[in-house]
């Protein structure tokens, strides 16, 4: 309503990493994906697609994800991008950037790096990084 974008859900996963598993190189897949386990290396979706990725609070994933639509429970180490979706859960918890269009993020989630928007035409909208001065409270000019 009111110009919010249409979230969208996988309701099939295609590719699970299971909670014992780990997986070394990377990742390309298309439709739905489900980490339990650990990935060391990049997560990417195929271009031109709507595909989805669920990262459990038990996952891990230590490299670049590059996915449309994103749920994160778990660990990032590394940059995120998500195109259209990405909710951050309460034990999510991101070592790097994440670029996004559409966020949501819980109370307790946790990103250490920039939050970045994505404008309409696909690039990234001028903002403030996390150490500059005029995010600080109380400094007036």
């Amino acid at each position: 309503m009111f110009g919010r974008r249409k979230r969208v859900r996988s309701t099939t996963v295609d590719t699970l990493v299971g909670r014992r598993s780990e997986l070394f190189g990377d990742l390309r897949f298309t439709g739905g994906l489900h980490v339990d386990g650990t990935v060391k290396g990049n997560v990417v979706a195929d271009e031109g697609t709507e595909s989805f990725l669920n990262l459990s609070e038990h996952g891990t994933i230590e490299g670049e994800v590059r996915v449309p639509n994103v749920i994160l429970d778990g660990t990032v180490i590394g940059d995120v991008y998500a195109r259209s979706h990405i909710e951050l859960a309460s034990n999510a918890r991101v070592s790097g950037n994440v670029y996004y269009a559409l966020i949501e993020m819980a109370m307790g989630a946790e990103v250490n790096g920039n939050l970045v928007r994505w404008s309409e035409d696909g690039e990234p909208e001028p903002g403030l990084a996390a150490g500059d001065p005029e995010l600080r409270f109380g400094s007036g000019s």
